[in-house]
């Protein structure tokens, strides 16, 4: 076995056409963002002083989920006094004789700035691969291994984590590689049952339900679940 340590800046390069439609969908709401912010109005500066708390992520978010930080802006906020007039209690016209003070409160400016090179905020990539170094460069063999689509890699998502790494105490190397293969054959045959049951739904014009809803294309996990019922009576 040996280690790939790859460069991520080449292949986001190769990428950057897709991203330019996320770019400007995120410049959209970057702006209405900062429309939305300028037009909110702090009576006190805590107040202001805890909506940009909000916003930078280090407040509670809505439903009790950390707002997302932009990925193609930078976001610097500050805090402006201002001053209007105050709202009338009843409709008419006010006396010119006794004109009411105005109302000094707060508003959140927002500066933005476009990271001219995304890219270049990407580390590098450490790859454990038996492929031997004649059968490819190391940027070869990074990209055939984020190019598994339609493999095992969707399945190997939840393995990455902490939580599922860590209860794992395999102490042997060969114990180690075959529970990796083992792992690997039985993603492979999630992953073919999930590419049979999508072919049949499309070839018939068929669908299923799904999690959210009836859908052509469910996943293993939902096929597994709707077969759940099926019991085997000898």
């Amino acid at each position: 076995m040996r280690f790939v340590v790859v460069h991520s800046r080449p292949l986001a390069q190769q990428q950057a056409q897709s991203s330019t439609a996320a770019q400007v969908k995120e410049a959209e709401a970057v702006a209405d963002h900062v429309r939305q912010g300028h037009a909110r109005w702090f009576a006190c500066r805590p107040d202001a002083e805890a909506a940009i708390a909000a916003y930078e992520g280090r407040g509670q978010g809505r439903r009790g989920r950390r707002p997302r930080p932009w990925r193609y802006h930078t976001l610097r906020y500050g805090i402006v006094a201002k001053s209007r007039r105050p709202r009338r209690a009843r409709r008419g016209r006010p006396a010119k004789a006794d004109p009411a003070p105005p109302e000094s409160g707060y508003r959140v400016v927002g500066e933005v700035e476009v990271l001219r090179h995304p890219e270049e905020d990407n580390g590098w990539t450490l790859l454990a691969t038996t492929v031997r170094p004649e059968e490819g460069t190391d940027t070869e063999m990074l990209q055939a291994y984020q190019d598994q689509t339609t493999t095992v890699e969707p399945g190997l998502r939840w393995i990455k984590t902490p939580a599922a790494i860590a209860p794992v105490w395999l102490e042997k190397p060969e114990r180690l590689a075959a529970l990796a293969l083992l792992t690997v054959i039985g993603l492979l045959v999630y992953s073919i049952m999930q590419r049979q049951v999508r072919l049949y739904l499309h070839t018939q014009g068929q669908q299923v339900p799904g999690n959210k809803g009836a859908t052509a294309t469910p996943t293993a996990a939902v096929v597994l679940s709707l077969l759940a019922q099926v019991a085997l009576v000898q």
